[in-house]
C-alpha cells in the first residue's frame, strides 16, 4: 500500500508538472508530508529524485524530437545559478532540520504557502502586469541562484516560482516558460543530489520505493508531454491556478500538523 500511494503521487504530480512546467515536486512534497508516512528528509530526497528524473526525460525527449522551446542563452545562465543555489539551499535545509527536527516541515510549509499565494495572485493578474526581457548573463545567474536556493530548501524542484520569474523577468509565453522551467529544475536538482551523495547524507530509504517513484515520474513526464501538446496556453493557466489553490490548502494542513509535533 505504501508503494502504491507513493507511485500514484509521483505519477500524477509529474503529469501536472510536465504540463505546467512546475516539475511536480511542489505537489509531491506537501502531499507526502501530509501522509506522515516518512520523515521530512526522506520525502525531500524522494521528491527531488523523482523531479530530476521527470525533468531530465522531458528536456531530452523534447530536444530529440526537435520540439524544444528552451531559450538556451537565457536558460543556461539561470540553470547554472540554480545549480549553485541548489547546493546552498541544501545546506540551509540541513541546518534548519538539525535545529528543528520534524518541525522543519512546518517552516517549509509556511514558505510554500507564501510562495504559492504570491504565484497565484501574479498568475491571475499577469495580463495587467508589465514584464521585462533581461539579457545580462550576470543578472541571469543571480536570478537562477535565488531560484535554486528556494527550490532546494523547499524540496520542490522549482515549481511555481520558476514560472513567475520567467513570465516577469523574461516575458516568456506559458508553454515556453514551462520547458525553460524544467531545464532550470534539472540543474538545481542535479546539484542537490550530488551534494547529498558527497556529504553522505542520503536517507535510509528502500531502493525499490525510490526506483518506483522515479519510474512513476518518467511515466508522468511522458503523459504530461502528450497532454501539453493537445491543450492551449489558456487551459494550462487554468490548470495551474486550480493547482495553486489545492497546494495552499494542503500546506495549511501541514503547518498545523508539523507545529503540533
Amino acid at each position: 500500500m505504501l508503494y502504491i500511494i507513493f507511485v500514484v503521487v509521483a505519477f500524477s504530480a509529474s503529469i501536472i508538472g510536465a504540463i505546467c512546467g512546475i516539475g511536480g515536486g511542489v505537489i509531491i512534497k506537501p502531499v507526502l508530508d501530509m501522509t506522515g508516512i516518512l520523515d521530512v528528509k526522506t520525502i525531500n530526497f524522494l521528491s527531488g529524485c523523482t523531479v530530476l528524473a521527470m525533468s531530465t526525460y522531458s528536456i531530452v525527449v523534447a530536444k530529440m524530437a526537435k520540439e524544444s522551446l528552451v531559450e538556451w542563452k537565457t536558460a543556461t545562465p539561470l540553470a547554472i545559478g540554480a545549480a549553485i543555489g541548489g547546493l546552498l539551499g541544501k545546506g540551509i535545509f540541513q541546518m534548519v532540520s538539525q535545529a528543528m527536527g520534524e518541525k522543519a516541515g512546518a517552516v517549509q510549509a509556511v514558505c510554500l504557502i507564501i510562495m504559492t499565494v504570491g504565484t497565484l495572485l501574479y498568475t491571475i493578474k499577469k495580463e495587467q502586469i508589465k514584464t521585462y526581457q533581461l539579457t545580462n548573463i550576470v543578472i541571469c545567474v543571480v536570478v537562477g541562484l535565488i531560484l535554486g536556493v528556494a527550490s532546494s530548501f523547499l524540496g520542490i524542484g522549482g515549481g511555481p516560482i520558476n514560472l513567475v520569474i520567467l513570465f516577469f523577468f523574461f516575458s516568456m509565453p506559458t508553454k515556453t516558460a514551462a520547458q525553460n522551467s524544467l531545464y532550470i529544475i534539472l540543474f538545481s536538482q542535479l546539484a542537490s543530489l550530488f551534494s547529498t551523495m558527497a556529504t553522505k547524507s542520503v536517507p535510509d530509504v528502500s531502493f525499490v520505493l525510490l526506483a518506483l517513484m522515479i519510474i512513476g515520474g518518467i511515466m508522468g513526464g511522458y503523459c504530461g508531454r502528450k497532454i501539453n501538446k493537445k491543450i492551449d496556453a489558456v487551459m494550462v493557466d487554468k490548470l495551474f491556478i486550480g493547482l495553486m489553490v489545492v497546494i495552499i490548502l494542503i500546506n495549511i494542513y501541514n503547518v498545523i500538523k508539523f507545529s503540533t509535533i
